[in-house]
Formats: structure tokens, sequence, C-alpha cells
């Protein structure tokens, strides 16, 4: 399976937080699963750990070198994601998952999060 994941469950899964359920973690512990992290969570992610909104116990240019290492896949923001963007309703306000449902929308792919405010969307939310 193919799956984007949201900022917070990238988190979770770096910090080893128990927010994260066990059958997601071995979801993204699985070597047959192409997980994509959009450069959108990590633009997020700088702009949070710069305004010390969060702090995480590694740095940046880790989680960057973590997510090579387990072969997670960087998604860029293509201009497709952008068309798409442009047509989707307001029912989320959030920027970053704004975007994040345009790439899974686009993408065709499922998104893990959490977050209830995707399921307007037409978008499969795992959680």
């Amino acid at each position: 399976m193919r799956y984007l994941i949201d900022t917070h469950v990238l988190i979770w899964y770096l910090e080893g937080s128990d927010k994260l359920p066990q059958k997601l973690r071995e979801e993204l512990d699985n070597d047959q699963n192409t997980i994509l992290i959009s450069v959108a969570s990590f633009w997020e992610l700088a702009i949070k750990i710069s305004a010390k909104k969060i702090e995480l116990t590694k740095s940046l240019q880790e989680v960057q070198a973590y997510i090579v290492e387990r072969a997670f896949v960087f998604l860029n923001i293509s201009f497709e994601h952008l068309y798409t963007l442009l047509d989707l309703p307001h029912h989320h306000k959030d920027p970053f998952d704004r975007m994040l449902i345009a790439q899974s929308i686009t993408e065709n792919i499922a998104i893990i999060s959490v977050d209830q405010q995707f399921k307007p969307y037409s978008v499969n939310v795992i959680w």
C-alpha cells in the first residue's frame, strides 16, 4: 500500500509516541508499504520549530536523514496538486492540511491522520 502521512503522524512516529496506534506503526514499519511525506510537512515543521511551537528530540536534518534511511518517499508539490487545491471546498482552513488533502486526492493515495476535519473531503483517511 501507499500512504501519505500527516505531520502529526510523522512527529509521533519519530518520537515513539503512544498517540500513534501500534497497528499504524506496523504499517509505517512494513517495508512492503510505500510511505510518502509531503514537503509541506517539512515546511510546517520548520515554521513551528522556529516559532518554538513544537520541539523535537531530533533536528530537522536528523529527521530528513532518518526518512532517507527508512526509504520513505518525499512528495514534492506539483502544479497538479495546486490545481486540485484550487477546487477544494473550504471545510478546513489549515493550509498545510489542505495541501496534504490535495496531494492525497491527486495521487489517489490514502492519508494517515487523526484529523477529523479531513472527513468531508473525498480522501481515504486511515486511523
